[in-house]
């Protein structure tokens, strides 16, 4: 599969379970290397470098399943990246004010003291977003950010990636919750048994035939099929 990623955009990824939608942010974040093909980003190769320097060109990610360093605070957490993060800030008293900063951002300022452990699951995706935010990146994969959450969390979550971009990130973003995906994306690409089924603006991915069976499987006729 092949595709761009303009700059400044929400770009959704969805497909079926087993698509490759995970495997796919894992390439591009450094865990896995491509066994074909090369990653670019803005113009430079970028193929099979390892995380840790994808960070430090501004590349970041969350996972589906949160794993937050328990046995710390929420500040530590968010201070941890901060420490190794694109620009690393050394001095603990600078690292902690740029970590409350990102803590303010995700709502999260209130829960600065207490231990990671004690967070209800939908403050936990809201932490894992803070960590990769303080890695201070460009682009930002989220990976299944919104799952779990109740309508209201899903909510609160589309409005924190607006306000992301509007700062100038870039979002990748996988995601189950069809409407949230159509909500929030600019575009979206639609992957099936690891290939590239269709991509397009969210009303055109709506319409196409080839992702409502993907989806679906083939229509009843006479019917009309719904995502």
């Amino acid at each position: 599969m092949s595709f761009e990623i303009p700059e400044r955009h929400i770009c959704g990824f969805i497909g079926p379970n087993g698509a490759g939608k995970t495997t796919l942010f894992s390439i591009i974040t450094g865990a896995f290397p491509p066994s074909a093909g090369s990653i670019e980003l803005r113009g430079n190769d970028v193929t099979g470098m390892k995380a840790a320097a994808l960070v430090k060109l501004g590349v970041a990610r969350t996972h589906q399943i949160v794993r937050p360093f328990k046995a710390m605070t929420v500040l530590e957490n968010v201070q941890v990246a901060v420490h190794f993060g694109r620009q690393p800030i050394a001095a603990t008293a600078a690292a902690r004010e740029q970590a409350m900063n990102v803590l303010k951002l995700v709502g999260l300022e209130a829960k600065a003291s207490s231990l990671a452990s004690v967070l209800s699951l939908g403050q936990q995706k809201r932490l894992e977003v803070a960590r990769a935010l303080a890695t201070g990146p460009d682009l930002l994969l989220l990976d299944e950010i919104c799952g779990g959450l109740t309508s209201a969390e899903t909510r609160d979550m589309l409005h924190l990636l607006q306000d992301i971009r509007e700062r100038g990130a870039t979002i990748m973003y996988v995601e189950h919750d069809m409407k949230a995906v159509m909500a929030v994306c600019d575009r979206i690409t639609v992957l099936n048994f690891g290939q590239k089924l269709a991509e397009g603006t969210p009303q055109e991915i709506q319409n196409n035939e080839a992702v409502i069976t993907a989806y679906l499987g083939k229509p009843v006729p006479g019917e009309h099929p719904s995502a």
